[in-house]
């Protein structure tokens, strides 16, 4: 389910991105107009996305998700309705990639955060899924590639 976890360094990366806060069961609805929100006011600027898109939980999911939708990008974009440019700074983070759908990434943050617990590593509260192999590549859901980061603290 999840290739076995790694603790990295990330680098520094500007986003452009928008924060929602929705009950559990709006995620599907929400996330796809987001990130097209999102890649439409970038592209209305001529920048293009640095990589795969994200999504940044400023605390673990329960009924409610608190969240960014958010894009890499290579320049600073300007903000345009919801959507504001964003700087990531360089951590520390424990990271994993799930083999899946989405349906099943409940068990595979399960999975990852007992490794991080059985590790007695600090975390922090956020979180973030990478989604770097999905519906919009592959059609089977059993090719689908989420990255998983918890940041760590020292």
């Amino acid at each position: 389910m999840i290739e076995p976890p790694q603790i990295l360094h990330t680098t520094a990366q500007l986003t452009a991105f928008i924060h929602v806060t929705i009950p559990r069961e709006e995620m599907p609805s929400v996330i796809g107009a987001g990130i097209r929100e999102v890649l439409d006011a970038i592209a209305a600027q001529g920048v293009a996305p640095a990589g795969p898109w994200f999504t940044h939980h400023l605390r673990r999911p329960s009924h409610t998700f608190d969240f960014e939708i958010c894009v890499p990008v290579a320049s600073p974009i300007a903000p345009v309705g919801r959507v504001v440019a964003g700087k990531w700074p360089a951590i520390k983070v424990a990271q994993t990639v799930y083999h899946g759908a989405y349906e099943g990434l409940g068990e595979a943050w399960g999975e990852f955060l007992e490794w991080i617990e059985a590790g007695d590593l600090h975390q922090a509260e956020d979180l973030w899924e990478c989604y770097l192999v999905g519906p919009q590549a592959c059609p089977d859901p059993g090719a689908w590639r989420t990255q998983l980061s918890r940041p760590l603290r020292d």
